[in-house]
């Protein structure tokens, strides 16, 4: 008996104690909104002049602005930490919004991009400045775009368009208010974004489990 009680401690135990902590506290949470109901972008097209729609799709939303390949280790970051794990979901998408005039820049991306893996559900679209200043203001952020339409912040965006993030009181009961993610830093990405796009995802999960309707959808 004190054998077997020795060995659950030992090998048991911490394993369902790592379970716990890995999972239990983003099963559970709900992430904030920011700000409700932003704009449709479908007036805007890709490469291929083919339009992206933002609702009914989880989006993480990005303004590279027009000097391209000096972000390009920001992309790199946001491929591997963030779209690399939630590719296989069907309603996951990115979205980089740029300014018309960079095509050609997107296109050199695109090149190097491809030998990460897949750019399936990776989607550059192009509008004019005016537009693009327009449509981030609606998004009522602390944070602006710089001179050349760029943020090195991404941002979540849920199915029915609601832009989510950080708001209230963090673990420990500080006040919290994270609205974007920044690209540059890989902790921030690995540690914080993870995580939230992670409650986005069960959040859909649960859903479509009340509803009877649980597919694959996501």
């Amino acid at each position: 008996m004190k054998k077997n009680l020795v060995l659950f401690v030992l090998f048991i135990l911490p394993i369902v104690a790592y379970l716990f902590f890995a999972s239990g506290v983003n099963s559970f949470a709900k992430l904030p909104t920011i700000t409700n109901n932003i704009p449709e972008i479908t007036s805007w097209k890709t490469l291929d002049n083919k339009p992206v729609a933002l609702n009914g799709k989880i989006t993480v939303l990005g303004f590279i602005g027009q000097d391209v390949l000096q972000h390009k280790g920001n992309v790199f970051n946001l491929y591997e930490k963030i779209f690399d794990r939630n590719k296989n979901f069907k309603d996951f998408q990115m979205v980089m919004i740029m300014p018309d005039g960079t095509q050609d820049q997107v296109k050199e991306l695109q090149k190097v991009l491809v030998t990460l893996g897949t750019q399936a559900g990776w989607n550059f679209v192009f509008g004019n400045p005016v537009e693009i200043n327009n449509f981030y203001n609606k998004l009522s952020l602390v944070g602006k775009l710089d001179a050349t339409l760029a943020t090195p912040n991404v941002f979540i965006i849920d199915k029915k368009r609601n832009l989510r993030g950080r708001k209230g009181q963090d673990k420990k009961g500080k006040p919290e208010y994270k609205e974007g993610y920044n690209t540059k830093f890989v902790s921030e990405l690995y540690n914080e974004m993870t995580d939230d796009v992670k409650i986005i995802l069960a959040e859909y999960r649960l859903a479509l489990k009340k509803n009877h309707n649980a597919t694959k959808e996501i």
